[in-house]
């Protein structure tokens, strides 16, 4: 799987973690970050979760108040994306206990470490929730 770029936003549209898995400037990441999330967060809760834009596939899903935003190549399964920002939800309540967006503000290193460890070069490594959390485990206990 090729992931390009992930986003937590939260319903006004503000982002909250932004991790990209190619180079993109500053200036190109601000409108793309734009116009996607404007694209997203206008559609009903009765259309499907895929967007396309540009040259991406846009796969969303919002959990409370965040938007979780994985942007793939055109070919990548749609739903195996689904099923990934449901694990990184899961992962991310195992550890906050019920992730929120304050969750993400004031823990956003860890929030990244955990995506480190699941993904590598835009590409899914793993999925195994106590394997992703263990090293930060550890972190926790000897600091």
């Amino acid at each position: 799987m090729t992931i390009r770029f992930l986003l937590l936003v939260n319903k006004q549209g503000q982002t909250r973690l932004a991790q990209y898995y190619e180079y993109m400037s500053l200036e190109e990441r601000r409108a793309l970050e734009g116009e996607i999330v404007r694209k997203c967060l206008a559609r009903s809760d009765q259309q499907c979760s895929f967007v396309e834009h540009r040259n991406y596939k846009v796969i969303y899903r919002r959990y409370a108040s965040l938007f979780f935003l994985v942007g793939v190549d055109g070919d990548e399964n749609e739903l195996g994306i689904l099923e990934f920002i449901h694990c990184v939800v899961e992962t991310m309540d195992r550890y906050f206990g019920n992730v929120c967006e304050l969750d993400i503000m004031f823990h956003l290193e860890k929030a990244h470490f955990m995506l480190d460890e699941m993904v590598m070069n835009g590409c899914i490594v793993e999925t195994n929730k106590a394997n992703v959390l263990q090293p930060i485990q550890l972190m926790d206990k000897a600091g």
